[in-house]
């Protein structure tokens, strides 16, 4: 009898199966707050150590989703906004994604001794290859935002066939020019460094309105720990070169995706690169208006608006209301955008598209269904993995928010 009572007690007690289920839901808790954190790693290349954080899990059966920031800026404070927007999780569960931050950039970075060489342009482009390595990928599609937009072209040039897709955010191709030498020259003698990085990240509206993003901005950079590796990057990102893109060769093997806010800094130089093929509208109700990018009606001479880009794998986008960062105050629309782009490449073809609308303005065989769904002929004919973007002489695109 008391052998019998002695196991009922046993029983009820349960001490560690109470134990188990809070571990359990511990390491569930732990497992979201480090893939929302990220990993952080730090990778050796042949010039110099890289601060990379990957999201998601190594998973290489589609491409890793390869981000590279702009100046004043590093991987999370020129991508969380966007990459963390709702709409934008179907895409983050499907992709790995990988934030390089340029060397030196990454918050915390002790700062770099006095006389240091700062890797140029080109050199920071060759230290990507040992990333994909280190990750096991053997091709990603690259976003990137001004400085790292020119970085993560060099990269596509030199390595063709480790990009599927390029999405190229307030691109200047261009190195700078004697006056634009001349103006950066007065420029850094009257204004202060940080005052100068905010030139290049905002429009002057947004300066002139000094909103609370571009206040935060100010505050983060000009108390930055590393604001010496911000200078480093600043004037090794003016002493680029040209890229030397040259539409007839088909320079870039992929489908590119420009985008440009309406009130960009160095919108005119998005322009000059965009194509003439495609049209695309970017709606805001509360405005009522609707920005039309095309030849005739942005620079009025075919040579101007595209004398770089192939225009049947090439696609520019100009956000209303976006300002300099259209990253950053957009995420809706460039999310919705991005997308579009993804599937054109083959992928996600059963997303829901809850925002993006599309008109053709021309019958083609070769063509997108009305959900965002892409037709495969010409992927399979291409004979590539991710496939490309169609020819399309005509084509609008719409976001309505």
């Amino acid at each position: 009898m008391t052998t019998e009572m002695q196991e009922i007690a046993i029983t009820e007690e349960k001490p560690l199966l109470t134990g188990q289920t809070d571990g359990a839901k511990d390491a569930e808790l732990a497992a979201r707050i480090l893939l929302d954190q990220g990993q952080e790693h730090s990778v050796e290349t042949p010039h110099g150590v890289l601060h990379v954080t990957l999201h998601g899990t190594r998973t290489t059966r589609r491409p890793a989703i390869l981000t590279f920031h702009d100046v004043g800026l590093d991987g999370k404070s020129c991508f969380s906004p966007l990459f963390k927007f709702d709409e934008m999780q179907e895409i983050v569960k499907n992709f790995t994604l990988i934030h390089i931050d340029a060397p030196g950039q990454e918050e915390g970075a002790a700062a770099y001794p006095t006389g240091f060489q700062y890797p140029s342009m080109d050199t920071v482009a060759e230290m990507i290859p040992s990333v994909l390595q280190f990750f096991n990928f053997r091709t990603v599609i690259g976003v990137g935002v001004g400085a790292g937009a020119y970085v993560l072209s060099k990269f596509t040039l030199a390595n063709p066939d480790s990009v599927e897709g390029l999405v190229l955010i307030n691109i200047d191709t261009n190195a700078r020019g004697w006056m634009d030498w001349a103006a950066q020259k007065l420029t850094s003698v009257t204004s202060s460094l940080s005052e100068q990085i905010l030139s290049h990240l905002f429009s002057q509206e947004e300066l002139s309105a000094n909103t609370e993003l571009v206040q935060a901005h100010r505050d983060r950079i000009s108390k930055a720990s590393n604001l010496i590796n911000v200078e480093l990057l600043w004037k090794t990102y003016n002493s680029r070169r040209d890229l030397n893109i040259d539409r007839s060769s088909c320079t870039f093997k992929c489908p590119v995706m420009l985008v440009v806010g309406d009130q960009a800094p160095y919108e005119d130089a998005a322009v000059r690169l965009s194509p003439c093929s495609d049209i695309i509208h970017i709606k805001s109700s509360h405005m009522n208006k609707c920005l039309e990018i095309n030849c005739r009606s942005s620079c009025g001479h075919q040579v101007e608006c595209n004398s770089k880009m192939d225009p049947t794998t090439t696609s520019f986008l100009k956000m209303a209301d976006a300002g300099g960062l259209p990253q950053l105050t957009q995420p809706a629309k460039l999310t919705e955008a991005f997308k579009y782009f993804i599937q054109g490449m083959g992928y996600m073809a059963s997303s829901c598209m809850t925002r993006l609308s599309r008109s053709r303005t021309t019958s083609l065989s070769s063509s997108y269904s009305m959900d965002g769904s892409r037709s495969r002929s010409r992927t399979l004919s291409q004979g590539s993995q991710g496939g490309q973007m169609p020819p399309s002489p005509s084509q609008t695109m719409e976001v309505s928010c």
